[in-house]
């Protein structure tokens, strides 16, 4: 498949602040913020653990490693991409981390969302609670469609499953910000991402990809505000942006996220198909334009044969009045 598609980022503070009272970003993403073009296959967003030591260093390496690994494979468009491709990549960023280990008694770390874009649809790659969202677009925010959504590896989403939490006390909860996976330096036992694929991809489709940042009201976590705010009636792409930048304007979090519109979808099958009916069907427009042509140049030849035979049928009948003409001439002289 090929996609013409718009991307847009988001990357904002929040109110976290450093211990010196500065703002403090542990949010990163690929392409950096305001860098993606329409021409990009690949994104990654990670949120590095507030509270732990580097989190800002972890997101980043992870990006930063990860993005290599797939570019440097010739993976930076449309084309092969599998499982075994996200593996290296992962494997690659693990390792960069333990690199990059300081040794502190609490390991930096981060989560980690992947989208990748390729030939045979898109591949979907999680650890942590940073979310990725399929949309599918309706009139209004009940006509619109949440296809897919990634799913948190938290405390609090494992209580719910058990049924210990509502969602609504999870979010008030003191245990939300407690996560099952992370990726860190030097684990005994890495973790494993949950990869989802899918080929459903439609013109106006929206990939929504965020920290938990953005999600801090209920109405975000439930996905309420997120299919108003991208269906028809929450306006076209630049006013989606605006829309979410100012609903979590006041969050306390770092909040950082990738809207991604798919513009249109190209199947080079199809496409090629069409391009060669479109040649036959010029080749028989042309071939009946030579037989017309040529059916012309016979029926032109035909009219001048006949010409030809009346003139010279005009030709002995006058040589013939003459000789007949001769003769009585002759007879009336003698």
């Amino acid at each position: 498949m090929k996609y013409i598609i718009k991307p847009y980022s988001i990357w904002e503070f929040g109110k976290r602040k450093d211990t010196s009272g500065r703002p403090h970003q542990e949010d990163s993403i690929y392409p950096a913020f305001h860098k993606e073009t329409e021409s990009d296959r690949l994104f990654i967003l990670c949120d590095g653990m507030g509270g732990h030591d580097a989190g800002e260093i972890a997101s980043a390496t992870v990006c930063e490693a990860m993005s290599k690994s797939v570019l440097n494979d010739g993976h930076d468009a449309e084309g092969i991409f599998n499982n075994d491709d996200f593996s290296r990549a992962l494997a690659a960023a693990f390792e960069a981390l333990d690199k990059k280990d300081n040794g502190a008694e609490k390991k930096m770390g981060t989560t980690m969302t992947f989208l990748k874009l390729h030939n045979d649809g898109v591949t979907i790659a999680h650890i942590g609670d940073s979310r990725v969202y399929h949309i599918r677009p309706g009139k209004t925010g009940q006509d619109t469609k949440i296809l897919f959504v990634t799913e948190d590896h938290s405390l609090v989403n494992d209580l719910i499953k058990i049924g210990e939490l509502t969602r609504e006390e999870a979010r008030l909860s003191n245990q939300k910000n407690i996560i099952t996976k992370a990726m860190q330096p030097k684990m005994n036992s890495r973790p494993k991402a949950d990869i989802y694929h899918t080929t459903d991809i439609q013109p106006g489709d929206y990939f929504y990809m965020c920290s938990d940042g953005m999600l801090e009201q209920f109405d975000m976590e439930s996905g309420e505000s997120i299919r108003n705010i991208f269906s028809e009636q929450g306006g076209n792409d630049e006013q989606k942006v605006y829309i979410l930048a100012g609903a979590t304007n006041d969050n306390r979090d770092n909040h950082t996220a990738f809207i991604i519109h798919i513009i249109d979808v190209i199947d080079p099958i199809i496409s090629k198909n069409n391009n060669s009916e479109q040649k036959l069907s010029e080749k028989m427009i042309l071939s009946e334009r030579n037989v017309s042509k040529a059916s012309l140049n016979i029926a032109s030849d035909s009219n001048k044969s006949v010409d030809n035979r009346d003139h010279s049928k005009n030709i002995l009948f006058i040589i013939l009045l003459v000789v007949v003409a001769l003769i009585v001439l002759s007879f009336l002289i003698f």
